[in-house]
């Protein structure tokens, strides 16, 4: 991976993003971690983002109504959504809409690390204007 690839974390949960931060720089990937779906956005690293990799339960925006916004503005970035409360319904309907992964926390170091691959390879979604 290079460190050319921007991956953005949004989670609410500070230990959780230092570890990720952690992770991926290991990874050889520059990284950006946010506390909120509205930090995320308003932050200079929207468009820069080659990856995200987004909480779905967050106060305030959660992490699949921050992938469908991104969808919708005609800003879609590969995603990759954790949870530590999977719903096979909400997990279903995030990947029909695009999201490359939906893992459940704890996280499998080696399927987030694949995720994070495949999603380094895709080339972000048209919105659906």
């Amino acid at each position: 991976m290079s460190e050319r690839s921007l991956i953005s974390v949004v989670d609410d949960n500070r230990p959780f993003r230092e570890s990720m931060r952690r992770l991926i720089r290991s990874l050889g990937c520059a990284v950006e971690v946010f506390p909120s779906a509205a930090d995320f956005l308003a932050s200079p690293h929207v468009d820069a983002t080659a990856c995200l990799i987004a909480d779905v339960h967050m106060p305030g925006m959660n992490g699949d109504t921050l992938y469908r916004r991104l969808v919708d503005t005609g800003s879609a970035i590969p995603t990759i959504l954790v949870t530590a409360y999977p719903e096979d319904a909400v997990r279903t309907r995030a990947l029909q809409d695009g999201v490359v992964c939906y893992l459940p926390k704890p996280l499998n170091r080696n399927q987030l690390v694949e995720c994070i691959r495949s999603a380094l390879k895709r080339p972000p979604r048209a919105g659906s204007s």
